[in-house]
């Protein structure tokens, strides 16, 4: 009795030891994937730090250069204060949310009629276009700029906020498509029968089926549009030209910055209240972006 007492705990001691061995190999994996977080979280945002404690400085204190310039003696809104009240920058955060809420809107009209008639009304050649449309999303924005800016010039809208309109969808549209083609051919065509069965057209079957299942591949490519609209620097650069028509990424660096005089604290101050918006977006909806991303990487 006693032997056979010995061999059982004899045989349960190496499997106790190798269950300690996975949970501790377990807690210093974590361990280190908790350090790597944090060293890439402190280096991407030492940057907005130091815009933020550059934009609580007066001007003085900038060009001050004995001082720490991580450290802000005399905090002060006077950056925040004169942009909101004197100069255009009102006016240039008023036309970015245009140009963007129309071409977000213009983007998602296409994109959801384009990628639901290329995943789910199969006809010939339906593949080749679906990765055509991709592809043109690849073709760099500094080598279209140039024929654009002569079809522009062409239609008159040189210096003109509606330019930014027609041209922001060719960045938006291709990779919005492909984001919703691949979620519309997730979904299963059980459900296209279904409502052919029951006589549905094929734009109440978008409406009513399609839409609601995939929104949240919807949000994602959204979220895409809104961020490529309002971040837009090259063609805002090229095309536009008062500072009444300008929008905020090219209207801070127009407006605050005046041969080489560099308004520091101003220019920071913009930079932080432009990017307001899209990590509002994404803070709140960074669960549908993710999961419309990962829905839209399968097809099947």
């Amino acid at each position: 009795m006693s032997g056979a007492s010995l061999t059982t705990a004899g045989a349960a001691a190496p499997a106790y030891r190798k269950v300690g061995s996975i949970r501790r190999e377990r807690r210093w994996a974590l361990i280190g994937a908790y350090v790597a977080l944090a060293v890439f979280v402190l280096f991407f945002l030492t940057p907005p730090f130091h815009m933020l404690v550059t934009s609580l400085k007066s001007s003085a204190e900038i060009a001050d250069l004995s001082g720490n310039p991580w450290v802000v003696r005399r905090p002060t809104l006077e950056n925040y204060w004169e942009l909101l009240q004197q100069g255009n920058y009102l006016l240039h955060f008023r036309n970015s949310v245009i140009v963007t809420l129309v071409v977000v809107a213009v983007t998602m009209v296409i994109s959801t009629l384009a990628a639901f008639a290329l995943a789910r009304m199969r006809f010939w050649g339906s593949a080749t276009l679906a990765t055509g449309v991709f592809l043109t999303y690849l073709v760099p924005e500094t080598l279209l700029f140039i024929p654009l800016f002569q079809i522009i010039g062409g239609l008159g809208l040189y210096n003109n906020l509606l330019a930014m309109i027609l041209i922001y969808p060719t960045l938006t549209v291709p990779f919005c498509t492909w984001i919703m083609i691949g979620y519309f051919s997730s979904i299963p065509k059980e459900l296209d029968e279904a409502a052919l069965i029951d006589g549905a057209n094929h734009f109440q079957m978008l409406w009513r089926i399609f839409i609601p299942v995939a929104l949240p591949g919807i949000l994602a490519a959204t979220i895409f549009a809104f961020t490529v609209s309002w971040a837009q620097f090259l063609y805002p650069m090229a095309f536009l030209v008062s500072s009444e028509n300008m929008v905020l990424t090219v209207g801070i660096v127009s407006d605050l910055i005046r041969g080489d005089t560099f308004q520091w604290g101003k220019i920071m101050a913009g930079a932080l209240m432009a990017a307001a918006p899209p990590l509002l977006v994404y803070a709140f909806l960074m669960d549908y972006y993710i999961a419309g991303l990962t829905a839209g990487a399968t097809k099947g």
